[in-house]
């Protein structure tokens, strides 16, 4: 929990905003609203009649004014009072019910409309925002709104009825009574809403500190952080790390729990005191000889007073959680408000029969916060068809290129283009149709392979994934697993070798079919033999489309049709391979660096490998 879920002081149009935009929420729901409301109004309102019942019984069933029990009346007053607390029984039973359906379809429609205004926000968003914020708001945040809304919106409107009905009877019964207990209550709502306040504060801590425990467990206990633990032999600094925060927590939750503890203590002795101080006043009347109260008077306001001290706790001890929830809300909508910063045009037009010419006209680009942009007037164009390379230095600018390929970005000036489209006049749908990207670092599922290969294609049939991955040549190490196409791959895929997932990559590529494709070092973190396995698996896609490949082993790039290298954002050389060498700058230094003296393997349009002696 982020420093930020703390509660925050609304002013009064920030608050009646957030309550307008929440009661929006319920507008679907609000017949089903309405009879829980009615259902609150007779249970809550109808159980303030078993003290008047009780009064009965005492004064005219045992105690009459002749002295002569009267059993009748006894057994109708006695089976009031249990068919009222059958009513309200079954009432309550009915109103949790239907509550819960409104608060969880609320939650729900909640839940949903966060989802899809966060898969709007473009790759900027996700790189600028911190994972955890987004999860907090997504879920702990929906999940402490759901506790507001199903229980303390109910349960607030149940006790407000039930405090003015009790005040009411009260008044009926005796007004001097009703103001002695009236005048005890302010003092009670005091002590209740300080001991709540402090209680709440310290439950926001126990909420912090048992979020930067889980926060270590998902990081430590990951495949990746148990892996890095071991290499570095930080187990035992991770094990006392989470002693350290379980301990915070278990201080926090002990303090939190005695505050909770003072409220109910202040509760007792309310309860205890309060039907005293009936007695008092009740015994004072009848010593001085006046106003004479009944038995049966005392013994319903002593059972009036639970019902008028309960809820007003109950009531200031709500207040500290709809002002978290408010607060909370505001952070909801916040997300809810952003506007993608990427977004599809008005009448925008599909890209039909894709032929997969792509242009980059004078395009600059620069990441928010960057020291310089990182493109800079780049003008590439690459014919349908053709095998082109981007290559160039670490922050040259290659992965900025693809991403603007894909529109994850739009440039700050300049223009990508497919077809002589400009993509920010294009229907997202048809040009993620049109293309597919296979990057350095495979994504996939913890889910099953046949999942993560239907990802690309959902409808694809079992054919067509056995022939995606046999062009993919990683059917037959499919077929070894213990489940085949129903194996789990685990998190990140870590149940595959990185030869194995890049692979599996290719074939969700393949099942595709696109007609731009899009290599980001496709092979740089393999070993000799995945990545001739790799690039062999590569041809099916490299033969037959528009590709465009990003290496920094310029082993897997020299069958291009079209090398293009980048240094410091800006396009410096283009050619093919033999006419860059004899250019003698930087396509020919780095080719230098990796194979001076050495052999470069390659794989021709054929799929054939050749070697070739590096030059000096």
């Amino acid at each position: 929990m982020t420093d930020s879920t703390k509660d925050t002081v609304l002013s009064f149009a920030d608050a009646r905003a957030v309550l307008g935009r929440t009661a929006r929420l319920f507008k679907p729901y609000r017949r089903t609203i309405a009879i829980v409301v009615v259902t609150i109004l007779l249970s809550s309102g109808l159980g303030v009649a078993n003290p008047l019942l009780i009064r009965a019984i005492f004064d005219q069933a045992l105690f009459p004014p002749d002295h002569r029990v009267d059993l009748r009346l006894l057994l109708e007053l006695s089976g009031a009072i249990i068919a009222v607390g059958v009513f309200t029984s079954f009432a309550g039973v009915v109103q949790a019910w239907l509550a819960a359906r409104v608060g969880q379809g609320v939650m729900r429609d909640l839940r949903a409309s966060l989802y899809r205004s966060l898969k709007r926000m473009p790759l900027r968003f996700f790189t600028e925002t911190r994972t955890g914020e987004i999860q907090s708001r997504l879920s702990s945040d929906v999940r402490e709104i759901d506790e507001v809304i199903t229980h303390v919106a109910q349960d607030s409107l149940a006790n407000v009825v039930i405090l003015i009905s009790s005040v009411v009877a009260m008044l009926v019964l005796s007004w001097e009574l009703a103001v002695l207990s009236l005048g005890i209550v302010p003092v009670f709502a005091w002590l209740t809403h300080r001991t709540g306040a402090a209680g709440h504060w310290k439950w926001k801590a126990v909420q912090e500190s048992r979020a930067d425990m889980t926060a270590l467990t998902e990081e430590t206990l990951s495949v990746s952080g148990v892996l890095l633990a071991k290499v570095f032999g930080r187990d035992a600094d991770d094990v006392r790390r989470f002693g350290e925060l379980n301990d915070k927590l278990t201080a926090l939750q002990l303090r939190a729990r005695i505050n909770g503890r003072m409220f109910w203590a202040w509760v007792g002795i309310f309860f205890a005191a309060a039907p005293a101080g009936v007695f008092l006043v009740a015994a004072l009347a009848l010593r001085h000889g006046g106003h004479t109260v009944s038995a049966g008077t005392i013994v319903a306001f002593t059972a009036l007073q639970a019902r008028l001290f309960w809820p007003v706790g109950e009531l200031f001890h709500y207040v500290i959680d709809i002002r978290s929830a408010f607060a909370m809300l505001e952070r909801i909508f916040a997300y809810l408000d952003l506007e993608p910063q990427l977004s599809e045009r008005p009448g925008a037009h599909s890209l039909a029969r894709v032929r997969g010419l792509v242009e980059f006209d004078g395009v600059t680009f620069g990441y928010p916060k960057a020291e310089r942009p990182a493109l800079r007037e780049v003008d590439i164009r690459v014919e349908p068809g053709q095998l082109a390379a981007l290559v160039g230095p670490t922050g040259a600018g290659k992965t900025t290129l693809s991403y603007l390929v894909a529109r994850l970005y739009d440039p700050d000036e300049g223009a990508v283009r497919i077809d002589g489209h400009d993509l920010r006049e294009l229907t997202f749908s048809s040009l993620t149709d049109a293309l597919a990207m296979v990057t350095q670092e495979t994504y996939l599922f913890h889910d099953t392979v046949r999942a993560n290969l239907l990802y690309a294609k959902p409808d694809a049939t079992q054919d067509e994934l056995e022939a995606a991955a046999r062009a993919a040549f990683i059917h037959d190490r499919i077929a070894e697993l213990p489940d085949g196409y129903e194996t789990r791959v685990g998190e990140r895929g870590y149940r595959l070798s990185g030869g194995e997932k890049q692979r599996l990559a290719i074939a969700r590529a393949l099942l595709k079919d696109p007609r731009i494709l899009v290599l980001d070092e496709a092979t740089s973190a393999l070993d000799t033999a995945s990545e001739r396995i790799v690039q062999r698996a590569l041809q099916p896609l490299v033969g037959t489309r528009t590709t465009i490949a990003i290496a920094h082993r310029l082993s897997t790039i020299l069958a291009a049709d079209a090398i293009f290298v980048l240094d410091r954002g800006r396009l410096v050389e283009a050619g093919s391979h033999a006419e860059l060498l004899e250019l003698d700058a930087l396509y020919a230094r780095l080719y230098r660096e990796q194979f001076s003296g050495g052999v470069v393997e390659a794989i021709c349009e054929d799929g054939v490998v050749y070697s070739e002696a590096a030059s000096a």
